[in-house]
């Protein structure tokens, strides 16, 4: 089944204020999420998958908090937290539906019902294509 990822974050994921590390984590995060966003999973089971410590998820899981890509909404099923993905930084099955649930989300934050994303700006545009290759050198 072929998916579309939203590109509000996947196009500017170089310039999140994240260490690589937690970069990592949320493609973990989007690779488990429901199309839309959802996660299914809990914190103790995605400790066990991605092999670390529960703590070390909340350590993970904290700066993308933070910058709202992912939501804490508070679950009712269970005491506790549920995590979800922000609409604007989930993954979907179509271009359609990820315009459907852009204009919903945009419906939302207007209203103050969901938070909006808190990505910086950009300071320096990226280098063009046109520029070339970067003259790296090994040490």
């Amino acid at each position: 089944m072929a998916n579309v990822m939203s590109p509000i974050v996947a196009e500017r994921i170089w310039a999140l204020p994240l260490s690589g590390s937690a970069v990592k984590f949320l493609q973990y995060l989007v690779s488990r999420s429901d199309f839309g966003g959802a996660l299914t999973v809990r914190q103790k089971d995605m400790a066990a998958e991605y092999g670390v410590t529960p703590q070390a998820v909340s350590g993970l899981m904290a700066p993308l908090c933070e910058l709202n890509i992912v939501l804490r909404p508070r679950s009712e099923e269970r005491n506790g937290n549920s995590y979800r993905l922000h609409p604007l930084a989930a993954k979907y099955e179509s271009p359609e539906s990820m315009e459907a649930a852009f204009r919903a989300a945009l419906v939302r934050i207007q209203a103050g019902d969901l938070p909006n994303l808190k990505l910086p700006t950009y300071h320096q545009a990226p280098p063009t294509p046109t520029t070339g290759r970067p003259k790296l050198q090994v040490a």
